[in-house]
């Protein structure tokens, strides 16, 4: 008699299995503070109405907003892992005091809407702390938005 050994298919399944039922938690890091943007409302031009502040769970987003208006932002980072002053290459926005203290690794600013136009702001920071003497990666988080200026 040949001995019965279980089919690898069925050991194959069961692994598959195993490893959906243990699924994936998503959410942010440490450093992102744990808010959350209230849903944009929609434009016809294809962008929502820019919240009082953009956060990290902004980017990639669209947004408008008025000339003569006031957009802020505040990204949490850490002291491991900083974000890089927030960038606009553009000429609709201009950079105003954000009127806010800084922990180690934040980055904050405030625009007003000058001209009519489109804005992208960005910003980066290291995806693993850099530590002495330890293994590092190179990876970057990115964060950008994008800003269309219209006039009232």
């Amino acid at each position: 008699m040949r001995p019965t050994h279980p089919h690898p298919v069925l050991a194959l399944a069961a692994l598959t299995l195993l490893l959906a039922a243990c699924g994936t938690q998503g959410g942010g890091d440490a450093g992102d503070g744990g808010t959350v943007s209230p849903s944009p409302t929609k434009h016809s031009q294809g962008c929502g109405t820019a919240p009082a502040e953009l956060g990290t769970a902004d980017t990639g987003r669209t947004y408008c907003l008025r000339t003569g208006g006031t957009l802020r932002l505040a990204l949490d980072g850490t002291a491991a892992r900083p974000w890089t002053p927030v960038k606009a290459d553009g000429g609709s926005l201009e950079a105003t005091n954000s009127g806010i203290v800084l922990r180690p690794g934040d980055a904050s600013a405030a625009f007003r809407a000058v001209s009519a136009g489109t804005v992208h702001l960005t910003s980066s920071r290291p995806l693993c702390a850099t530590q002495p003497h330890r293994m590092s990666c190179k990876g970057l988080q990115e964060w950008t938005v994008t800003v269309r200026v219209t006039r009232p």
